[in-house]
């Protein structure tokens, strides 16, 4: 990866709808050797995918918290069906294994304080191996999807 490369996806981070003429123009490359090295950033796996970044609060999702998790037991069966059952619950935006003590960090999406609750008893406390959870709400985005460093 060069810098070349870097100026690409930092390009594409900030709009990943650019034709690849645009793309081109704002990292002041050709277009064939631009799309060549797209394809390359994508089928090595530099780029996963592009999707839409969705505004939460449009689609009903006004409350947001963060859910540390302690686990019960750390053996490798009840770490694979806890990670295996928090992958299938919807409004789990992102979960993250941690060293130390908590041993998951689950970022979790609710229409309300309700429904935050009852997802909460229902999925979250009968997730596999879960010994403990501590939660805290989310007050304000400072920083949000931001783009990685070039």
């Amino acid at each position: 990866m060069d810098a070349m490369d870097r100026k690409i996806l930092t390009e594409l981070q900030l709009d990943g709808r650019l034709t690849v003429t645009e793309l081109a123009a704002r990292v002041r490359l050709s277009v064939s050797p631009c799309h060549r090295r797209l394809r390359d950033l994508e089928r090595d796996g530099a780029i996963r995918g592009y999707r839409a970044v969705v505004d939460p609060a449009a689609v009903g999702l006004n409350f947001e918290a963060l859910v540390f998790v302690t686990m019960r037991l750390e053996d490798a069966d009840t770490v694979s069906a806890f990670e295996e059952a928090v992958a299938a619950v919807p409004h789990v935006l992102q979960a993250q294994r941690l060293f130390g003590d908590p041993d998951y960090l689950l970022r979790v999406a609710a229409t309300d304080l309700t429904a935050f609750q009852q997802l909460y008893d229902q999925q979250l406390a009968r997730l596999p191996g879960v010994q403990r959870l501590n939660s805290t709400l989310v007050m304000k985005h400072i920083v949000d999807d931001r783009p990685l460093p070039g």
